[in-house]
């Protein structure tokens, strides 16, 4: 797909407008992660994808209805303390300026995840868990921009738009797709407990719905998705990353975060139900079309 406009048409084709419109689709996410976690090979393929899947639903029509981006790590930034010192790392540099030159042409939005989990855990005795969690707490003080910060989550978005600014995109808009917070970990991941991940998820709710803007652009409305629905209990790696989720693999309530009206069936995981959960503006609306694992597809209702 990557070295092949045939390809790529073929699969929007087969995968995007063969759905079309009885399934609401807003956005191709291609790849997850790709620049500065895989190797250069890996990230030159991902431009020549994206170039590729915009040029096929360009032909298509398609354009005006489904964006085309890709979901970018923390390992993209050289730094991000303070939010406004924020740069992209120099291995990224030469393929981000293509996605971003391509993005900004086009109108798809900078896509971060964003997880101060992974920030506090990385340095916990310099870090406040409760800037982490969204707790009260005295936050951080940017000198240049003269901004107070009392969470994590806006610092990392900020950060982002800072170091979008530095590389001539400062009008692009940051969206997170991926945050949240593990309720269970190894023994040295002490920060992953069910009440942590309670008390992040729930505050991130209560974040997104004041549909406010971060310190440094307080007109844009912060925009961002749970990860994740569904525990990922055959998923390699530390215990953490097999309970990111709202839901236990077989069905059942991890954690309550608030939602009235969820139920769930150990018994049988294909009884789970989202009952009278209004659709109260955007966060209402998306909360639940979360990235489960590393898409490839962002299908979004409206």
């Amino acid at each position: 797909m990557s070295t092949s406009e045939d390809n790529a048409m073929s699969w929007i084709k087969e995968n995007v407008q063969s759905f079309l419109p009885e399934t609401k689709i807003r956005g191709i996410a291609v790849g997850n992660e790709v620049l500065g976690v895989l190797d250069d090979e890996s990230s030159e393929a991902l431009v020549g994808a994206v170039k590729n899947l915009y040029s096929a639903i360009q032909k298509l029509h398609l354009d005006d209805v489904i964006q085309i981006t890709t979901a970018h790590s923390q390992a993209v930034f050289a730094n991000s303390y303070p939010p406004s010192s924020c740069i992209f790392n120099d291995n990224v540099v030469q393929y981000m300026k293509q996605l971003l030159e391509l993005f900004s042409k086009i109108g798809s939005p900078f896509c971060l995840n964003a997880y101060p989990f992974l920030a506090y855990m990385s340095d916990p005795e310099n870090i406040d868990i409760n800037y982490a969690l969204f707790q009260p707490t005295q936050g951080i003080y940017d000198p240049k921009t003269k901004l107070h910060y009392d969470n994590m989550l806006d610092a990392q978005i900020d950060a982002a738009y800072a170091a979008l600014e530095d590389a001539g995109f400062k009008n692009m808009e940051v969206i997170v797709t991926e945050t949240g917070w593990a309720s269970r970990g190894d023994d040295h991941e002490a920060a992953a407990t069910v009440n942590n991940a309670r008390t992040y998820n729930y505050n991130l709710r209560k974040r997104l719905a004041k549909k406010k803007g971060t310190p440094l652009m307080p007109k844009r409305v912060v925009k961002g998705y749970v990860f994740a629905i569904f525990n990922e209990d055959l998923k390699s790696g530390a215990a953490s990353e097999r309970n990111f989720g709202l839901f236990k693999a077989d069905g059942s309530i991890a954690y309550d975060i608030g939602f009235h009206g969820l139920e769930s069936s150990a018994a049988d995981t294909s009884r789970l139900f989202f009952k009278g959960i209004p659709a109260r503006g955007w966060f209402w609306s998306h909360f639940f079309a979360s990235a489960i694992s590393a898409l490839t597809l962002l299908l979004l209702s409206s």
